[in-house]
């Protein structure tokens, strides 16, 4: 196997962009918290956490777990549809 497509299919990488995406959220909080802005953590989770549902969810693909790839895509689509609602309401309220 060639070290490119190791590399493009390692879980490590998965893990490592699952990281990076909760120093994000860390790091978006913070931000929006020294600007002001109405945003809070909960819209930062909400935006962050389909993605990060989907990332999972090609980690368990990688690894052959298919029940864990069904449970993680449903997920996402729950959490997206979460998300959506939650922006929905937001713009209603402001409108």
């Amino acid at each position: 196997m060639s070290t490119t497509l190791q590399l493009l299919t390692s879980t490590r990488n998965i893990d490592c962009i699952l990281l990076l995406m909760l120093v994000e959220a860390g790091a978006l909080t913070l931000y929006l918290r020294h600007r002001s802005y109405r945003a809070n953590w909960l819209d930062v989770l909400s935006a962050l956490l389909p993605g990060a549902f989907l990332l999972l969810a090609v980690r368990a693909a990688l690894g052959g777990a298919t029940l864990l790839l069904a449970v993680a895509l449903l997920a996402a689509l729950l959490a997206h549809l979460a998300d959506l609602v939650r922006r929905f309401r937001g713009t209603a309220r402001q409108g």
